[in-house]
């Protein structure tokens, strides 16, 4: 695994907690963060797991000042709070990030331009935020579902 052996994972836009279970079954301490009350509760009493309600789209960045050797970030893309995401990674810390990318219209949802990546965008958002690359994919998949998405693993040296 590319993350720093038992340093803090931000499982952001966490949903149900798949990663965040995950992760803390690996015995990483996670913060899982979401808006959903809901899909939080079901990560009650998971050991290691730490859970924030928070609303992150707002005018003020709820994690501003924290810092993690990992974050994980899939099916959620918020363009106005790209670089503060990123700042919250430290030094030698690993990102995750997959989500749905243009051409996802043809196969659902989201279908809305605003939430769907350009042709290379993870790949140029971290070579602006200084970060280095490890694996970066696009394009079509069939699992779970019909998608097209864009997925990239990266590092901060």
């Amino acid at each position: 695994m590319q993350l720093p052996a038992g340093g803090r994972v931000l499982d952001l836009a966490c949903g149900s907690g798949r990663h965040s279970r995950f992760l803390a079954a690996k015995n990483y301490p996670v913060l899982a963060v979401d808006r959903n009350c809901q899909a939080l509760a079901t990560l009650a009493g998971v050991p290691g797991v730490e859970t924030r309600l928070l609303e992150l789209e707002g005018e003020h960045w709820p994690l501003q000042g924290e810092s993690f050797a990992g974050m994980v970030v899939t099916n959620y893309l918020w363009r106005p709070r790209f670089a503060d995401l990123l700042a919250l990674l430290a030094p030698g810390g690993v990102l995750i990030y997959e989500t749905f990318m243009q051409g996802n219209e043809v196969y659902g949802k989201p279908s809305n331009p605003d939430f769907l990546l350009r042709p290379q965008e993870l790949r140029e958002l971290i070579r602006v935020a200084g970060l280095s690359e490890i694996d970066f994919v696009e394009g079509y998949v069939d699992q779970p579902k019909e998608a097209m998405r864009q997925a990239i693993c990266a590092r901060r040296d």
